[in-house]
């Protein structure tokens, strides 16, 4: 990069703008071309919760298979839920 940029800003807006990129595990120079150019961020706490999610799945999967089936409708509709939770968070960081 050759080129900068100097934005005036409050003290509440850069503190901010900071939060938001400690938050994506950027810079804030990396987190404003994201934003201004339209491109994803994606949150750590996003990605390790759909990290989590995705185990959560894992496991119940694991237990539905263990106990032959037992309780299939309620571990159906787990399943479903975990996947809808894990698709809104990624639906809502692909707007950005």
């Amino acid at each position: 990069m050759d080129a900068i940029v100097n934005v005036r800003l409050t003290t509440a807006e850069k503190d901010r703008l900071k939060e938001d990129a400690d938050l994506a595990g950027m810079s804030v120079s990396e987190l404003v071309r994201r934003r201004y150019f339209g491109r994803p961020i994606v949150a750590h706490a996003d990605i390790a919760m759909i990290r989590e999610l995705r185990r959560l799945g894992g496991l119940l999967k694991h237990l539905y298979l263990s106990s032959n089936g037992e309780h299939a409708q309620e571990t159906l509709a787990t399943l479903h839920a975990l996947k809808e939770a894990i698709e809104t968070i990624s639906r809502d960081h692909q707007k950005g």
